[in-house]
């Protein structure tokens, strides 16, 4: 049986900052979250234009075409566009962004992650995040060296090893989730992932059923802990059709 997908999103500036870098793209296909770096208006640049390029990729996509492959044909677009930018404008030499994105096909996701924003799980009330950081930090991690949890307030964490950067390569991690009904899932930029703890996150999503209750609320407990970047929340449920056409029915 073909599943469907309810959703919602949420992005605010922080306390600290003075524009949003985060790009959010959410349709019935595509969903991405993409976080800029390189400073005021060249990191809104750069995760706009990967988010752009996902975009594009949603006018095209065809029941035919390989999930996976198309994925990583958008983030290899997505790094020609910062190419071409940074060409026109040297003043945009260096900007780079992360960007997360999961294809929907009725049963199951395809995803395509690159830098430190994240996707997660909730699945009979447990989280998992079933994205890897691509960070100095999280190499620690895998080595042994440090903890998780002194991972999670390392000054270094959010220093990344890979992201979508003019003149680089395209090398996202690609992979597929099987979804089950009642899967609900989190794709998140680090202002929330690094203020608000995996339980916090885990408790908000369970207590607000309803996806824009759910964003907002995210959004809220990343600002009460100081919002020290951008946040975006974007969560996606997995539902049966008829329960989709009744929730939004209410």
């Amino acid at each position: 049986m073909e599943l469907t997908l309810r959703y919602a999103v949420a992005s605010d500036v922080g306390q600290r900052r003075e524009s949003n870098e985060d790009s959010v793209y959410a349709s019935p296909r595509l969903l991405a979250v993409a976080d800029g770096m390189g400073g005021h208006v060249a990191g809104e640049i750069a995760s706009s234009a990967a988010v752009a390029a996902i975009s594009d990729l949603d006018s095209r996509l065809t029941e035919e075409a390989d999930p996976l492959e198309e994925l990583f044909g958008a983030v290899r677009e997505a790094v020609r566009r910062l190419t071409d930018l940074a060409e026109d404008d040297h003043a945009l030499r260096g900007m780079g962004t992360t960007l997360t994105v999961l294809h929907w096909d009725g049963s199951r996701f395809a995803v395509a992650h690159v830098g430190d924003s994240r996707a997660y799980l909730l699945r009979d009330g447990q989280l998992e995040q079933i994205t890897r950081d691509h960070t100095v930090v999280q190499e620690l991690v895998d080595q042994g060296r440090i903890t998780p949890e002194v991972a999670a307030t390392h000054p270094s964490r959010s220093v990344l090893t890979r992201a979508l950067q003019s003149g680089g390569d395209a090398d996202p991690d690609l992979f597929f989730v099987e979804a089950h009904v009642g899967d609900r899932y989190l794709i998140c930029s680090d202002g929330l992932s690094d203020v608000v703890t995996p339980s916090g996150l885990q408790e908000a999503l369970i207590a607000n059923p309803d996806p824009d209750d759910a964003v907002r609320r995210l959004v809220e407990l990343a600002n009460a802990g100081g919002g020290p970047d951008n946040i975006t929340s974007l969560v996606a449920d997995v539902l049966k059709p008829h329960a989709a056409e009744a929730a939004e029915q209410e």
